[in-house]
């Protein structure tokens, strides 16, 4: 079977299957939940197939192809997984669409966690109402780890805020007299790294010299970056999406402008982000990570990153090994994989809930080691270690030790 289509992972069970369910009773007196039949659980998901952070949809290609690889191994305890993923195209209005076509027509048993922060936030409170999860989202802002309010929103994502202290922190260390220049996405996700940027920065944040915002429509950033440049700044961070850290990159080179530049982890992608704008123009960039890039010398022997390799080369061939936008979305798909399985025949929302509150020291395949997943029904943050990295031309390479991120931003 050739790359699963974006409308469904699985196009039909068979009729084996199909005589399975006539002929297997055992599973009858299974709790079922909507979606979820003998044979089969039924999952939705929104990604960026389009739009102005296409580069991104790379994440739902990955969950797709996660499942079809569990449904080519037998499925969860003997069920097929139909995931169903729809373009959003990063636009608000269209993800709220098409979650809403998922929940009420599709009838999904829960939606598997996407990518980014304002397609989230525009379905939160419909998803809560509906008692529907959303099961390990990536976005790290704040608004999602609410679980009294939110108790259907499940975030799989080091807090922005955190991470923006993590890096406010390594600035002040590495360059106390700093002068500053910051350019951010005006959204959510920029906003909260920014936030934790100066809560990192702690009483130094007259070290910022230069405070610039963008909207994620702009085609370009060129000119902002000649500002940046313009007020003095010896540091440049940039708080934003992929396609806009590219431009930066590029644009600090032509400018001959050579400052300590910093990325936020989710322009750390090497061929999403580094790669079209030049990995010499990249050399001696910083960012944070916790997550595996399975090219790099150091991990890529690992039986599980072996693993990863040979996923993506059967699975995803269009991809490329270093466009690590794929990992996280390999991640979220093992974790919801693990616990469809914990469910067993009891697969109501309710306790697939309970479930993906309750992790402790779980190990995704492509975590760095000592990074463990760890929720509560009362706390629903999920990752809280990460390491600050530097690109050497071709790989990103650790920098100090591990930052405790509960620490960093009490």
């Amino acid at each position: 079977m050739g790359l699963i289509s974006r409308r469904s992972a699985v196009a039909g069970l068979g009729a084996s299957a199909l005589a399975f369910v006539g002929t297997s009773r055992s599973r009858a007196a299974g709790n079922y939940g909507p979606g979820v039949t003998d044979t089969e659980i039924k999952l939705g998901t929104t990604a960026p197939y389009s739009g102005p952070a296409s580069g991104y949809g790379v994440y739902g290609q990955a969950q797709t192809a996660y499942f079809q690889m569990i449904n080519d191994n037998g499925g969860i305890n003997g069920r097929k997984v139909n995931l169903i993923s729809l373009d959003n195209a990063f636009s608000p209005p269209k993800a709220v669409e098409q979650t809403r076509k998922l929940v009420e027509s599709e009838e999904v048993f829960a939606i598997a966690g996407f990518l980014g922060t304002a397609t989230n936030a525009a379905v939160q409170k419909y998803l809560n109402a509906k008692k529907v999860p959303n099961l390990f989202l990536t976005s790290g802002a704040e608004r999602f780890n609410d679980p009294k309010e939110f108790p259907w929103i499940v975030p799989f994502y080091p807090i922005y805020v955190a991470q923006g202290a993590a890096l406010g922190a390594f600035i002040l260390n590495q360059r106390p007299d700093a002068k500053i220049a910051v350019q951010y996405v005006n959204d959510d996700l920029g906003k909260d790294f920014l936030r934790g940027l100066k809560k990192g920065l702690g009483g130094n944040t007259t070290a910022i010299v230069k405070e610039i915002s963008h909207e994620i429509t702009e085609p370009s950033i060129d000119n902002q970056v000649a500002d940046c440049k313009g007020a003095g700044a010896d540091v440049f961070v940039q708080l934003t999406y992929s396609k806009f850290a590219a431009q930066g990159i590029r644009k600090v080179a032509a400018l001959g402008w050579k400052p300590l530049h910093i990325v936020n982890s989710n322009c750390s992608s090497v061929g999403g982000t580094l790669a079209p704008a030049g990995l010499d123009n990249a050399r001696g960039l910083i960012s944070a990570w916790w997550e595996v890039i399975a090219t790099d010398p150091h991990q890529r022997d690992k039986p599980r990153v072996r693993a990863y390799v040979e996923f993506m080369k059967k699975y995803l061939p269009s991809v490329g090994i270093d466009d690590n936008t794929a990992t996280p979305g390999y991640n979220n798909a093992y974790m919801i994989e693990q616990v469809l399985r914990r469910c067993g025949d009891e697969l109501t929302r309710e306790h697939l809930l309970k479930h993906a509150t309750s992790l402790k020291d779980e190990q995704p395949p492509l975590f760095l080691d000592g990074i463990k997943v760890n929720n509560s029904p009362t706390d629903y943050r999920a990752v809280h270690n990460l390491q600050i990295t530097r690109f050497d031309g071709a790989n990103w390479m650790p920098v100090g030790n591990m930052v405790d991120l509960d620490g960093i931003a009490s």
